[in-house]
């Protein structure tokens, strides 16, 4: 317990530190190019301690739950710019160029993806990850019902180093003849299209009834007579039932390693492959992260919660303390680099009051003010904030809706890794 409780407090303080890292990006940046810096804080609400060295006050809040930096000029709503002398006027946010702007804007998920890289680097290098070509054929053989062949029937209480003996009972599957590699097409002329069709078919069957099964081996089609045995299958509630299993999993390729340790020269290319394949995955859940709010809902109700809903800070850090508890470091900082490369990409859509809002907003005064010198009409200036404010408080009460749902979600029906 002390283990997991620690972990949960370690992965709590990560975020801490990677949000605090986010907008100490947006700070340096700013400072690079002369802007006006006044606070530096990490955490919201009341003031526990702070400094101040120049013209920028630093600190610490009591709320550890982010925190913020204050750039004066980074939107017209705010009042502070207007005392400043003559010479700060010059180092507003909104008077410098558009391409230092758009840096220090971006500077914050540009810090996300720094660092998920750097340890992503050094997990690929010197700790080991998953193979990407070892995870496609498992993706191959979930997606085809492809199998390996259970040589006996494991006792109900086997592990996962258990080995077969001589005095086992056969699986049924390999006393049929099936081999490894092999690709069910159907079970008891039902057809199976993937894994999850062939479990959901095969638990239907009658503990040691026969049942032909069709297999694909290269380009021949075999027919198999198999007796299936019966198995206890433990559910979300923490009951059995009954099940029958012919002694089939998933196929895994013996000639891919799972893990791959790549080494520090190779494994920057490895990583750079590593990144670009979270990045096309972090935008593939964006997308599909409206049709998860249903099932989010459905699991708060009661309903088994699936693995692939979104989880929040709560959540991944549970999570993080399930992989301390049971000493799975490397699954640990892996959920930190897949959370910040998430965060860095979700900050950057063009939506208030995102930092990729007030990205969309300073390219769209530039091209209409380009518009409008090219049609000889006076330049329309800056964009009024004030007009965007009921679009900003929807999505911020979209954000936050979503955000209680996913943290409820999280207390009452939690995702577990180990079980």
């Amino acid at each position: 317990m002390l283990a997991y409780t620690t972990g949960i407090i370690l992965f709590a303080l990560a975020i801490l530190i990677s949000v605090s890292l986010h907008e100490f990006g947006h700070m340096l940046t700013a400072k690079a190019f002369r802007m006006k810096v006044t606070r530096y804080f990490v955490g919201f609400g009341p003031t526990l301690w702070s400094f101040r060295r120049g013209e920028t006050e630093y600190g610490l809040k009591g709320i550890p739950l982010g925190g913020f930096v204050k750039i004066v000029g980074m939107t017209p709503l705010e009042e502070e710019e207007e005392d400043l002398d003559q010479k700060d006027q010059k180092r507003v946010f909104w008077r410098k160029p558009l391409w230092q702007r758009t840096i220090v804007l971006a500077a914050g998920s540009v810090t996300h993806f720094i660092l998920a890289f750097a340890v992503l680097w050094v997990l690929v290098s010197f700790v080991g990850v998953t193979n990407p070509a070892w995870a496609d054929s498992y993706q191959h053989s979930q997606e085809t019902a492809t199998v390996d062949v259970a040589e006996c029937i494991p006792p109900e209480d086997a592990d996962a180093d258990f080995t077969c003996s001589a005095s086992d009972r056969p699986g049924p599957a390999s006393e049929a003849g099936m081999q490894n590699g092999d690709e069910i097409v159907g079970v008891g002329g039902s057809a199976v299209t993937d894994w999850d069709s062939l479990v959901e078919r095969v638990s239907d069957l009658t503990p040691g009834e026969p049942v032909e099964v069709a297999v694909e081996r290269g380009e021949r089609t075999h027919e198999f007579e198999i007796e299936p045995y019966s198995a206890e299958q433990e559910l979300a509630d923490g009951t059995t039932e009954t099940v029958a299993r012919i002694g089939v999993t998933p196929y895994l390729d013996p000639s891919i390693d799972p893990v791959m340790v790549s080494g520090p020269v190779q494994g920057v290319g490895d990583t750079l492959v590593y990144t670009g394949d979270m990045f096309r995955e972090t935008f593939i859940a964006l997308g599909k992260l409206p049709s998860k709010i249903p099932p989010l809902w459905d699991s708060i109700m009661g309903a088994e919660r699936a693995d692939d809903t979104p989880v929040s800070v709560v959540g991944a850090s549970r999570l993080g303390g399930e992989m301390v508890q049971y000493d799975q470091w490397a699954m640990f900082f892996m959920l930190l680099v897949v959370l910040n490369y998430f965060i860095g990409v979700f900050n950057l859509l063009p939506l208030l009051p995102m930092d990729g809002g007030h990205l969309a907003i300073a390219w769209f005064e530039r091209v209409r003010s380009w518009l409008a010198a090219k049609r000889g009409r006076p330049d329309p200036g800056r964009v009024d904030y004030l007009k965007l404010m009921p679009l900003t408080y929807a999505v911020i009460i979209l954000l936050g809706g979503f955000m209680l749902l996913t943290i409820t979600a999280d207390i009452v029906n939690p995702i577990t890794i180990f079980n």
